[in-house]
């Protein structure tokens, strides 16, 4: 056992003499020791429960006949933290969490670990982490929340940012909004529609590190503890057979991931952490092949906000495996790769069933033949940029318009709830990337305030910097490169047509190269906006959105 390097020998007795200090008896000393990265706190609702997660986890560990240790992760909530400062500070900190697990499992020498996330960057943060430390891992979440009910509709944390925009435009009353505000996040748990968290929950089961419920089972039902005690189980099991991350998480697994990812209409989000784990295991992962993914994968779902349904929708329906079951029938899976409960992802998935075709269509009746996201390049974003497609009106699937420049989100939003952006209009918000925020905030806020002021199936948004999950309509961030090292972003003058054509792929600035390239000319770095802090160093080692903002050490000039 690799515990054995901390518990075995004469040379070990101090060691045995601080696991005294914790209460180890000499049983537990024989038995294998399983990290329990618990990433429960009392400011995210996503994490609030994980605490029953958690000692559910340590029964299923003990069972199974290891001794179970808890140890932390940090959290933050995206919603809390959007609009201001904190979103800064949202992104960065899945390297924290990578960086801090290894630090944990290996300083400790665990035989194992059972990774228990839920929201937007604990689940990528926990699975690199999972890829570097590479012992016997499983995945369980904490679940999604229920959808909140107004005026017998069912609504999410996205119908509360654009209620403000629709409160901001005069459509909705102080009463309504505060209406809103009480009713549509009832439960603890991730946000009940296809947001960033339930996407990376859901493509956990897809890579094959979560067991089958891990994305949809709701975080205040009793299945979600039984679920909780089978993955401490499952642990185990993979230890006795020495099965581990990197036997899972694999190239084809990810590739699996971004197809079940298409079928989905999962958050654009996924095209930031995917490539993040790729890196993991040194598959360079290219965002273009989403494009060549999505050109066979059928969007099958419209979860919110793209639709009316919602997580526990999807659960009754049949959960991630029945969609992973429609597309295998067509030969769009791995079906061989492995995965924690000790099978094949075939053999998990043989008996699936698809138990409502309107909730996950079937592949010959999908929403669009085409999957959820679409990566656009042109000279606007000769590297890429990404677009959830499957959240994009028709009549904004082509859209020429003149731009709208921000430095920043804050005047963007100004601008918007001030009545200054009007139909037809391209808003750009950029200097807010990786390396520009830092930190690559969200644009829920901006987005949310376009759809609520009416605007959604009329002006378009482009940013270097990221959406939510909950964002919807021709929203297109991670343009890259950035503004911040001089990508064609930075030389968006107000007034210059941009031609968005979704469908080719395209995002262009209808500007000469010879004006582009005066423009460069006079360009100037901008002063960084932070200059200490982890932000600052983050700054300095962070790469390209289309990289994935993975951290790398500076090449030395």
């Amino acid at each position: 056992m690799k515990s054995d390097n901390v518990k075995v020998g004469a040379q070990q007795a101090p060691h045995r003499s601080l696991f005294n200090a914790l209460g180890f008896t000499e049983e537990e000393m024989r038995k294998p020791m399983v990290g329990i990265v618990s990433s429960y706190n009392e400011i995210v609702p996503g994490h609030m429960n994980l605490d029953k997660i958690v000692n559910a986890v340590k029964l299923g560990v003990a069972e199974a006949g290891g001794v179970p240790v808890v140890f932390p992760a940090i959290a933050v909530c995206d919603g809390i933290a959007m609009g201001h400062i904190g979103m800064k500070y949202s992104l960065v900190t899945r390297d924290l969490i990578a960086d801090s697990t290894e630090c944990m499992a290996l300083a400790h020498q665990f035989d194992a670990l059972v990774m228990v996330p839920n929201c937007d960057k604990n689940v990528p943060g926990l699975l690199m982490a999972a890829a570097r430390i590479n012992v016997p891992t499983v995945f369980v979440s904490g679940g999604p929340m229920l959808a909140g009910h107004v005026k017998g509709q069912k609504r999410s944390l996205s119908s509360m940012f654009e209620a403000v925009g629709s409160h901001a435009a005069g459509t909705m009353t102080d009463c309504e909004l505060r209406e809103f505000e009480e009713k549509v996040c009832p439960t603890c748990g991730s946000c009940s529609g296809m947001y960033t968290a339930n996407s990376m929950n859901c493509l956990t089961e897809a890579l094959g590190m979560g067991l089958r419920g891990n994305g949809t089972i709701p975080a205040v039902y009793s299945d979600r503890i039984r679920l909780a005690k089978h993955a401490g189980m499952a642990v185990m099991e993979l230890l006795k057979k020495n099965i581990r991350p990197r036997d899972i998480m694999t190239k084809d697994a990810i590739l699996n991931a971004l197809t079940v990812d298409m079928a989905l209409g999962c958050s654009t989000n996924s095209m930031l952490h995917l490539p993040a784990i790729a890196h993991e295991i040194g598959f360079d992962f290219d965002i273009a092949f989403a494009n060549e993914i999505s050109e066979r994968t059928p969007n099958v779902c419209h979860l919110a906000p793209a639709g009316p349904t919602y997580m526990e929708d999807l659960n009754e329906a049949g959960g991630v495996y029945a969609v992973m079951k429609e597309l295998a029938d067509i030969g769009l899976l791995h079906t061989e790769c492995m995965t924690v409960t000790g099978q094949t992802i075939g053999e998990n998935i043989k008996d699936a069933v698809n138990k409502n075709t309107e909730v996950i269509r079937t592949v010959d009746n999908p929403y669009s033949k085409t999957g959820g996201l679409a990566v656009l390049k042109g000279n606007l974003a000769p590297d890429g940029s990404v677009v959830k497609r499957s959240a994009v009106v028709p009549e904004m699937m082509v859209h020429e318009g003149p731009a709208r420049v921000f430095e920043c989100e804050e005047d963007a939003i100004a601008a918007i709830k001030g009545g200054k952006i009007v139909a037809g209009d391209v808003v750009v918000i950029r200097y807010e990337g990786p390396k520009g925020g830092p930190g690559m905030r969200e644009m829920l806020n901006p987005t949310s305030a376009i759809a609520g002021m009416g605007l959604g199936s009329s002006v378009a948004l482009i940013t270097d910097g990221r959406f939510s999950g909950a964002s919807r309509g021709a929203s297109i961030g991670h343009v890259s490169p950035e503004a911040a090292v001089g990508g064609p972003i930075a030389l968006v003058e107000e007034g210059d047509i941009i031609a968005i054509d979704i469908p080719n792929m395209t995002l262009n600035v209808k500007v000469s190269e010879d004006e582009l390239n005066a423009r460069r000319e006079k360009w100037q770095p901008r002063e960084p906006q932070i200059t200490s802090g982890y932000l600052s160093r983050y700054r300095e080692m962070v790469t390209s959105g289309n990289r994935g903002a993975v951290l790398e050490i500076p090449k030395k000039s």
